[in-house]
Parts: structure tokens; C-alpha cells; sequence
């Protein structure tokens, strides 16, 4: 298979069954005029008195269109995209059986009107019209209807995601005049990058370039990205931009405010409150604003005549949405860019390796720093083992090794101090101070915990642990494995009296500090960003992020440690980072070399050895046993599909919602295997992606038709598999 096969296959793009379904999605009826017809006694509308609606059910048997018909007062109003309200449920509008009046109001769109119906019964009627404003448009029904497909779900569910709940005060309120194109941006930073000032070149031409970006170290990706929305809207056309988090919305916004002005791109994120978030998406929709920076559902945001789509740090959980049918923020871009044809951006400053496998495919090219450009800006990183930590005596006092503890001095003498723990909390998890195993309950084998002025205790069933003993070597000494971030306050508060120490983590997250001496102690993902930079930072317990069992985990220890280095003054300010790991490991060396392409592309290389994703695609399924087996045994998968497993899960996380699949809250928390459900793992060569997310949604489809037995729980793409 060809690069260009593989891309399409990836984005969607070039599948004649999926392209002959958008374009039957988007069709407009142009059918001659119909005799006029009557519903119980009441007119219809004489052209086109047929609406087709796609209901707001997003159970996959139901994932079809219902034809209504359209009264004769309602007529003007009801036009494809409104929403309306239409009587749905038993004995009210079921396929293909005869209608009559009766079932529940519930929400759906008009996506076509249309002169007849396939149906040559009589047809239940609109029962309302709930706003005229057309928000359903043909490019947002079948790009909902891409992802539907790819991730084996609903088109309902994702019009949940892609369309934001009605304000009627915020629709009464007229948008402003469109502002007239600015002009192109000059390259700034970004001719610090060989292809920078090309890239935003051939955007401000008209021109759909496609772009793996690793941003070098520092606080200038923000302006960059505005850079190159800037460049796009000068063309005429409409940016997005994809963000993980709040935060980094609030600095592309400052940058992009700063280079353009008010009025030009409008900021999409929940802090924003329903009401203000939905008029600013109307704004969107209207054409008022033509660029759009927002969080993850930002990503369906109907920009007109789209002429970039870019992400920002596409490794973050905060991009794979939560609610059904679980798509990533970064594969629907993709399906954007393939569809609408325009220019594509991916940047982080480490690399994934789906990154990594777009650049090697050539679906995008490289735009990236050379090396001397990385080593100004890079602060120096330095390394420890967990064995020189274990050795060494300065290391007692605050699990600081003596290299650490002269960096956080000479740190603090010029500005703030970093310091990342990968936990938070107090002492989340124990260990046996002689032989290191870790300290698990008698009762459930659950992990034990000491909470602050508490004994201890399991942190699954809640029993008492007091005269614990290690069952490996008999030793009666605990030690904690990860001391969360206020633990590791407390210990830098009582080393360094004099210096402020500051916490930011999931409860409190500080978006900035000042440049003055202070110790800053963050949970990944929550460092804030430090005026002028930090003077150095630490990175704990390493280890801790490597040892998890999961396929990523070197990727993403690579990735948080990038993400907090950044935030460091470059070498030459005397910005130095010290990272507890073991030096020989494959993530450690690449942060030391700072080369997180080169690490994502031999993790590529690995995953094509072993086939795993993305060189493959994956799916999981997850379910009672029985469940699980019923569903591999009915499934209609490709002939090249692959299962692996299935294997018993083991017992969710305390305090974790209940997903579908999972067993009832009253099972017992013994170890019998299975017990706590099972995940099959289904995989297919590049190809045949398509073919088995229709597999997979036809089953279960055919499953939840049936009605009874226990449910099981379907991802495409699953970001665990390990």
C-alpha cells in the first residue's frame, strides 16, 4: 500500500463507500412538486412536505433517518439544519411499520426536505419547530457522519458533541459585521524553523500545507500558532485551532488578540459559560469570525471556507473526548483537513508517534529546528538513577540527591524552582524498605496507604493494616514508593525555610508565577508558566511514569518531562533540569539529547515489529465473559482481523464512575479471574480500519436490537493498551 493509500485510509479520505455517503448526506432534494396532502385534517406543505430528521438517539439500531411530515404552518420554518421536536417511540414512528400518533417528544435536526417519502404510509407530522437558526450545515452533518462511521458509533452521539445546546437569548442577539481580511503576518520566531517562513507562506497564498511541528523550548508556541491563524485569515479563509486545556486557550487567545486585535477569532472553551459559549459559536456559524481557538469540542466548530486545522500537544489525555463515541481530537482534524481540503498543523514540543507515522507516511512534512537552534534553546539536563538516589545520604532529608540539592540552590538564587511530582496528594502509595516490594493488603491484595495523621490502611476495602509485614522478605519498614506533591512540599518547605513554596496540581492549578526565588511543586500537566522562565526544575520519581504497564509509557514520561523543561530558561541563561530515572533508558536519553522525534520514530519502528497501533488499528472490547465471547462469536470481523485475549481486567480504580461493561457495584473485590469483566482486543492491517468499525457497529447494533444480556463497551482506537 502506497503513503497516500495509507493516509486515506487513516483520515477516511479516499473511500469511495464513505465519500458516496457523505454526498448522499448532503444532497438537497430537487425533486418537482408534489400534490398537495393533508395529516389529520391539516394542510401540509405544498413543496417538499416530507422532512427527513435524524433523532437525538444515539443507540446504534436507531442510527437511521425518520421521514415526517411538515405541516403547512410550520413550512417556512422547518428548513434543513433547524432543530425540531418530533414524537418518537413505540407506536409513534418506527421503521418501516406503520405510524401513528403517540411515543415521547424528543430533539432532533431537519437534514433534507424532500417531495416523498420511501415510506408509502402516512407519515406522523413535525410536532415543532424549536428555533429557526440553521445550525446543522452539510459540512458539519458529514463530518459527523466520518466520525460516526470511524469510531463505530452514532450519528446522534456525535451531533451531542458537535452542536452545543440551544440559548435563545444568545441567538436573539444579532452578530457583528465580518472584519475585512488582516494582512500576512511577517515570520517572526518562526524563522527560527527551516520550512517556518515557506509554511506560512504557502497559508497566506491559499495553500493547504500539511505540517508535523516540533516547537522548539520556550514561551513562543502561542505567538507561532497565531502566526500561521494570522497568515490563513489574510487569504480570506477560516482557521482552528485545537487546544488541550483552558490555559493554553487563554495564551493562544492573548497572542492572537495582541497580533490581530479584537474581533477576529472567537475563544471556545467551557470556562466560558453555556450561554456565551454558544453565541460565540454563532458567530462561527454565521461567518462573523472566520478563526476559532477552543478546547477539545472545539474541534467540530464550524469555521467557513476552513482553511487551516491545527492541534496543540496532541499527546494529552484532554484530547480523547469521554462521551460516546470516543473520538480524538486529532483523527476528526484529519478527517477535516482530507474532506475540506485545507491546510493541516500538528505541534507539540515532543513528538507522538502518530505524529511521527504522518511524517513518514508523507501525508505531512517536518518542520522543525536544527540542532543549534535546540541547543539554544534547550536548558542543559542532567541525570540520576534510582540507585545513586537510594546511595546517596543527602537524599534522606527531602528525596533529593546532592545534585539536586545544588541545582535547587543555584536555582533559586536567580528566580523560581520547578518541581514535578508524577502523584498528588500525600504518600499515595507504600513499599518494604528492605527489598522494595510493594505493601499490599491481606484481605484483597489491595495497595496500602499511610493518609496523613492516619494509620494505615488499604486503599481498596478500607481495612486496617496496623503490624503489616512485607510477605517477600518479612520486613516490618515501610517507605513510600511516590510521595505526592504536598508531601514533597512539606520536605522543601522544611529544607529550604526561607523560600515560598508554592503547590499546583488537579484541586488548585496556578496559571503563572513571578520571577522571583520560590519553590513550585506541580503534578504533571499543572505546571504554571514563570515570568522570565524557571531557573531550574526537578523531575521525581521517574520511575514511577516508566514503570506503568502500558504501551506508552515511555512516550508519555517523554512528553511530560518535555512539557515541564520547556518552561526552563535555555542553557545559556543557566537553565539546567534534573530528571530521577535511570540515565540508560530510551525516554531519558531523548530528553538528555532533547530529540523527541528521534524517540517517537523508533517507537514507530518498534510498533511496526510487533503491529501494533498506529501502524495497525485496534479495537477493544470490554464486557462480562459471557458478554465479551457472545459478542466475538456474532461479529461479522474481517477476514484479516486479528483477536488477542481475552483477558480479565482487573478491579477499576476506587472512586472511578462506572463505565458500560463493567460488573455491578456489588461485586465482590476477591481475584477470581475474570471477575471484574474481560477485554478482547481486535486488530486489522492498514486498509481495513473501515471495514471493522462497520463490523463492530453492526453487532452491536444487532445486540442492542435483541434487547436483554449483559452489555458490552466498544472503543476503536483504544489510548491503553498495555
Amino acid at each position: 500500500m502506497s503513503s497516500d493509500d495509507e493516509a486515506s485510509e487513516r483520515t477516511g479520505d479516499g473511500s469511495p463507500e464513505q465519500l458516496a455517503l457523505i454526498r448522499e448526506t448532503v444532497r438537497k432534494a430537487g425533486r418537482p412538486r408534489a400534490k398537495p396532502r393533508t395529516w389529520r385534517g391539516a394542510a401540509l406543505a405544498a413543496e417538499r412536505p416530507v422532512a427527513r430528521v435524524v433523532v437525538n438517539k444515539g443507540v446504534l439500531h436507531l442510527d437511521q433517518y425518520f421521514d415526517y411530515a411538515v405541516p403547512e404552518e410550520l413550512d417556512e420554518a422547518a428548513q434543513p439544519g433547524v432543530r425540531v421536536r418530533v414524537r418518537f417511540g413505540a407506536g409513534s414512528h418506527q421503521v418501516r411499520e406503520g405510524r401513528r400518533e403517540g411515543g415521547r417528544l424528543i430533539d432532533g435536526f431537519i437534514v433534507e426536505r424532500r417531495a416523498d417519502s420511501d415510506y408509502s404510509g402516512p407519515l406522523a407530522a413535525l410536532a415543532d419547530v424549536v428555533s429557526p437558526e440553521p445550525v446543522l450545515g452539510p459540512g458539519l452533518l458529514g463530518l459527523a457522519r466520518a466520525v460516526a462511521d470511524r469510531y463505530a458509533g452514532s450519528l446522534a452521539d456525535v451531533l451531542q458533541l458537535a452542536v452545543p445546546p440551544r440559548s435563545a437569548r444568545a441567538e436573539s442577539r444579532p452578530s457583528p459585521a465580518p472584519l475585512p481580511p488582516p494582512a500576512a503576518p511577517e515570520p517572526g520566531s518562526w524563522s527560527r524553523y527551516a520550512q517556518g517562513p515557506a509554511f506560512l507562506h504557502a497559508l497566506a497564498g491559499g495553500g493547504a500545507p500539511r505540517a508535523v511541528w516540533t516547537a522548539l523550548p520556550g514561551p513562543h508556541w502561542a505567538g507561532e500558532l497565531a502566526g500561521a491563524v494570522a497568515a490563513t485569515l489574510s487569504s480570506g479563509r477560516g482557521a482552528l485551532v485545537v487546544v488541550p486545556d483552558g490555559r493554553a486557550a487563554a495564551r493562544v487567545d492573548a497572542a492572537l488578540t495582541a497580533l490581530l486585535g479584537e474581533g477576529h477569532h472567537a475563544v471556545l472553551t467551557a470556562e466560558a459559560g453555556p450561554e456565551k459559549r454558544y453565541g460565540q459559536w454563532l458567530s462561527v456559524l454565521r461567518g462573523s469570525v472566520r478563526a476559532v481557538v477552543g478546547t477539545r469540542a472545539a474541534m467540530f466548530a464550524p469555521v467557513q471556507d476552513l482553511g487551516l486545522v491545527a492541534i496543540w500537544d496532541d499527546g494529552d489525555s484532554s484530547h480523547s473526548e469521554q462521551h460516546a463515541p470516543l473520538p480524538h481530537a486529532r483523527e476528526v482534524l484529519l478527517l477535516r483537513a482530507a474532506h475540506e481540503r485545507c491546510g493541516f498543523l500538528l505541534g507539540s514540543v515532543s513528538c507522538t508517534v502518530e505524529a511521527a507515522q504522518l511524517v513518514e507516511t508523507g501525508w505531512a512534512r517536518p518542520l522543525v529546528a536544527d540542532r543549534e537552534q535546540v541547543r539554544r534553546a534547550a536548558p542543559l539536563i542532567r541525570t540520576v538513577g534510582d540507585g545513586e538516589l537510594a546511595r546517596d545520604e543527602a537524599a534522606r532529608a527531602a528525596r533529593l540527591p546532592s545534585l539536586a540539592w545544588q541545582t535547587v540552590r543555584d536555582g533559586l538564587r536567580t528566580g523560581p524552582v520547578l518541581v514535578q511530582v508524577p502523584r498528588r496528594g500525600y504518600v499515595p502509595r507504600l513499599a518494604c524498605e528492605r527489598c522494595r516490594a510493594p505493601a499490599r493488603c491481606g484481605h484483597c491484595s489491595g495497595p496500602l496507604e499511610a493518609p496523613r495523621e492516619q494509620d494505615l490502611a488499604c486503599g481498596w476495602c478500607g481495612r486496617d493494616a496496623a503490624g503489616w509485614h512485607c510477605a517477600e522478605c518479612g520486613g516490618a519498614r515501610l517507605r513510600a514508593r511516590i510521595v505526592g506533591a504536598r508531601r514533597t512540599a512539606e520536605e522543601l518547605g522544611r529544607a529550604f525555610p526561607a523560600v515560598p513554596v508554592r503547590t499546583s496540581g488537579r484541586d488548585h492549578v496556578l496559571d503563572s508565577v513571578p520571577d522571583r526565588p520560590a519553590l513550585v511543586v506541580s503534578t504533571p500537566g499543572a505546571e504554571p508558566v514563570a515570568d522570565g522562565g524557571y531557573a531550574a526544575a526537578l523531575l521525581l520519581d521517574g520511575w514511577a511514569m516508566l514503570g506503568r504497564p502500558d504501551l506508552r509509557a515511555g512516550e508519555e514520561a517523554l512528553r511530560r518531562w518535555t512539557a515541564a523543561a520547556s518552561l526552563v530558561r535555555g542553557q545559556a541563561e543557566g537553565g539546567t533540569v534534573v530528571v530521577v530515572a535511570e540515565p540508560t533508558l530510551r525516554p531519558v536519553q531523548a530528553l538528555v539529547r532533547w530529540d523527541p522525534v528521534g524517540h517517537a520514530q523508533r517507537e514507530l519502528a518498534d510498533r511496526a515489529e510487533l503491529g501494533f497501533p498506529p501502524v495497525s488499528r485496534m479495537a477493544s472490547v470490554t464486557g462480562r465473559a459471557e458478554a465479551v465471547a457472545d459478542f466475538l462469536a456474532t461479529a461479522a470481523l474481517p477476514a484479516d482481523a486479528e483477536v488477542l485475549g481475552p483477558v480479565p481486567l482487573p478491579p477499576p480504580p476506587p472512586g472511578r464512575p462506572r463505565r458500560p461493561g463493567d460488573p455491578p457495584p456489588d461485586s465482590p473485590g476477591g481475584s477470581r479471574p475474570g471477575e471484574h469483566g474481560e477485554r478482547a482486543l481486535l486488530r486489522v492491517p492498514p486498509g481495513s480500519g473501515a471495514a471493522l468499525a462497520a463490523a463492530l457497529k453492526s453487532a452491536q447494533a444487532t445486540r442492542l436490537a435483541r434487547g436483554g444480556g449483559d452489555p458490552v463497551r466498544i472503543r476503536v482506537d483504544p489510548p491503553d493498551i498495555g
